[in-house]
């Protein structure tokens, strides 16, 4: 099995997801009292977040380049990068490095074509939905991507910040993002990229009337399926 290496704490809340994940799936494939492989450098998401408001991306990237490069020497085999928006710097990182990064954006292409699918909907970060980062790697896979309009782009990503990164559970923000799903089915999207790893905290299969793809869950099952290739 190899050693997996989380880059995590943004949030700490879906960081605890993917800890879950990781263990209770290769509890399932190895059964006994398997565990998974794995190091833990859980950032201070606070200086991250002011980065990413300032547009200091380049600083972010270090901090997160740091992360990377303490696991590396700990004795990593390969990285996770516990969210979608900081895969923005994931070519720095990498550059910086000699393990592989499992890139999330990669993972959740794969399920969607796997699913027939090649038109989804974009939730996330205002950076993640608006930015090219991400979109752009899943229309290189042939996959037409749809985002939320202005005002509901700004909603997502309060909920975002000001509740799920902090642990709030609101049903009012559930129905919301449902409202935001069926205005994004209604104008093509045949399945929903839950594309903050902490959106999948709030919103369930049953919120939707097409598949969801829950980018935490999904990056967390590659990192295992990768650790005992």
């Amino acid at each position: 099995m190899k050693t997996i290496g989380l880059i995590g704490g943004m949030s700490w809340e879906s960081s605890s997801e993917y800890y879950r994940i990781l263990n209770e799936e290769v509890k399932h494939r190895l059964g006994g009292l398997h565990s998974a492989k794995c190091l833990l450098y859980s950032i201070d998401f606070e200086e991250i977040e002011i980065c990413q408001r300032n547009g200091e991306w380049e600083k972010a990237a270090l901090i997160l380049i740091d992360a990377a490069q303490s696991l590396e020497s700990a004795g990593s085999d390969f990285l996770v990068i516990c969210t979608n928006t900081m895969h923005k710097v994931a070519e720095e990182i990498q550059a910086a490095i000699n393990i592989p990064i499992l890139h999330i954006a990669d993972i959740t292409a794969q399920h969607v074509l796997a699913n027939g699918i090649k038109t989804v909907g974009l939730l996330g970060t205002r950076y993640t939905m608006e930015q090219d980062f991400y979109k752009a790697r899943l229309e290189a896979r042939g996959i037409n991507v749809l985002i939320p309009k202005e005002t509901d782009r700004v909603m997502v990503n309060t909920i975002i910040y000001n509740e799920l990164c902090l642990g709030q559970i609101i049903e009012e923000s559930r129905d919301s993002y449902k409202r935001v799903i069926v205005d994004l089915i209604g104008r093509g999207a045949l399945g929903i990229i839950l594309g903050c790893t902490e959106i999948g905290l709030l919103v369930k299969p049953e919120d939707s009337a097409v598949p969801l793809f829950d980018t935490t869950l999904l990056h967390a099952v590659g990192a295992v399926n990768f650790a005992l290739e």
